[in-house]
């Protein structure tokens, strides 16, 4: 469209559209070159604004450099103060502002800055709503409050000075899967720009909080994607499906993934990629860990990627090997999530794993149960001699039989972990207690599902309490909104 000399305004032009497209497929140079270009040929077009701030997100967010987040803050700054001169009677207006304050809540909090992220939420929060009595059709809006009304009934206890900045804010999962499938069903019948990105923020809802996994792969399954062109397609599809089973298909997706210099670079698909071969029990997972320590210059899963060798080299029968990466992951990365931390106490211990017990884990994890059965069935609970690993053993057990929906056993297994852990600090016990809660969510037995989840809240590992407190609360949410 032409410009409007001397006016500024909100328009998703043809133009503006195949930058975005380029931002979110990571194809960040040519988005800036083609931002560049809008700024010419439609100088008052803010939108080119919300364009430039999907591509310092991404460039943040995936890179985790420091120094990069750092030096893009001021950006933010003008940003939100050029929109300051938009049209105010624009539906527009106040989601862009919203939308990058959400961007920036993300970086800050990727990046440990919670006090930050949670302000810079209430205030996008408290933007939309506004906008929604304005425009109460207008579905951008929507999307993004969808995302919110879901996650903060499961925000950690640890951050719960943070709901304080939230006041404005409440909602429950229920409310924003049906807000965010609002959407889907407008993008299915109209020509909306965020169809995809709204496509994957559901997807991920589904998985990760509302316990309904393969409604989550049928929803990316049925997108019609280009997880060989885009790589977050490509990031949100293996993601899904290494999250439901789906090993095999992951390894597929992720050996498919575009690679060039035409994209960003993105070192955790090769993390990704270790993970999923070292599941199957491949022997040539190692390498695509050493090629994600040697590109990433972020803060998280440096200790777990060593952590992640050593076991290749276990499986591979080089206990010196492992002993080699655990020294690594020592002295390499840092401590902050709760797979560095299991990494580094793994490390610091100086005891090597048991062999059937780790495989019968990775075969968990990759969703190959009968194989991951077989080969845990072949020992008996008085092999083990250790406490942790007697624990791991019925836990293990737990989550094989209840991924096999064999759920009295599973539930058995489970009960027995609590019995014997749950006053000890690794932290089978709390997630026997959590997966206890699923298994009677899942038969629709809420009173007992409701207290397994409490009883999950009630203990206090060293490994992953955050996480597996979030997914309790979560459950919490479901039962209460069901």
């Amino acid at each position: 469209m032409p410009a409007r000399a001397g006016s500024a305004y909100y328009q998703y032009s043809s133009l503006a559209r195949e930058a975005y497209e380029h931002a979110i497929s990571l194809r960040l140079q040519e988005a800036r070159m083609l931002s560049s270009r809008l700024k010419r040929e439609e100088p008052g077009n803010l939108i080119a604004l919300h364009v430039d701030d999907y591509i310092d997100f991404f460039t943040a967010f995936v890179s985790e450099n420091p120094n990069t987040f750092e030096a893009l803050k001021p950006a933010r700054d003008r940003r939100l103060e050029a929109l300051s001169k938009g049209e105010p009677n624009s539906p527009w207006h106040l989601y862009v502002e919203a939308d990058i304050r959400l961007h920036w809540a993300l970086l800050r909090f990727r990046y440990g800055e919670y006090l930050g992220g949670f302000t810079e939420v209430n205030k996008a929060a408290k933007l939309l709503e506004r906008n929604r009595r304005r425009y109460p059709g207008f579905y951008p809006n929507q999307k993004n409050l969808g995302i919110l009304h879901a996650a903060v009934g499961t925000v950690p206890d640890q951050y719960k000075w943070g709901l304080e900045l939230l006041s404005s804010l409440d909602g429950s999962i229920e409310q924003g899967r049906g807000e965010l499938e609002s959407v889907i069903l407008y993008a299915q019948r109209n020509d909306f720009v965020f169809k995809d990105e709204t496509i994957g923020l559901y997807a991920l809802l589904l998985l990760h909080l509302d316990n309904r996994s393969d409604e989550a792969w049928r929803t990316v399954s049925a997108a019609h994607w280009s997880p060989d062109k885009q790589p977050l397609h490509c990031f949100v599809m293996a993601h899904i499906a290494m999250r439901t089973g789906r090993n095999d298909k992951a390894i597929e997706l992720l050996s498919a993934r575009p690679q060039g210099k035409a994209f960003f670079s993105f070192p955790f698909l090769h993390y990704m990629m270790g993970l999923a071969k070292l599941r199957r029990l491949d022997t040539d997972a190692g390498p695509h860990f050493q090629r994600f320590v040697s590109q990433f210059k972020g803060r998280h899963y440096i200790k777990e990627a060593y952590q992640k060798m050593a076991w290749a080299e276990l499986l591979n029968n080089k206990p010196e090997g492992y002993k080699r990466q655990m020294r690594l992951c020592v002295q390499k990365g840092q401590e902050e999530s709760g797979g560095d931390k299991s990494a580094l106490r793994e490390a610091q211990s100086g005891l090597i794993p048991s062999i059937v017990l780790l495989k019968a884990r990775l075969l968990f994890d990759g969703g190959y149960f009968k194989k991951a059965l077989d080969l845990l069935q072949a020992k008996k609970y008085s092999d083990f001699t250790d406490k942790h690993n007697r624990l791991e053993y019925h836990y293990r057990l737990g989550r094989i039989l209840h991924g096999l929906k064999r759920y009295d056993e599973a539930m058995a297994a489970y009960r027995q972990t609590i019995a014997e852990g749950r006053n000890e600090r690794y932290f089978f016990a709390c997630n026997a207690a959590l997966q206890l809660g699923l298994v009677h969510e899942a038969l629709k037995d809420k009173n007992n599902a409701r207290a397994a989840f409490n009883m999950c809240l009630g203990m206090y590992p060293d490994e992953y309490k955050t996480s597996l407190h979030q997914q309790a609360k979560a459950g919490l949410g479901r039962l209460k909104g069901s």
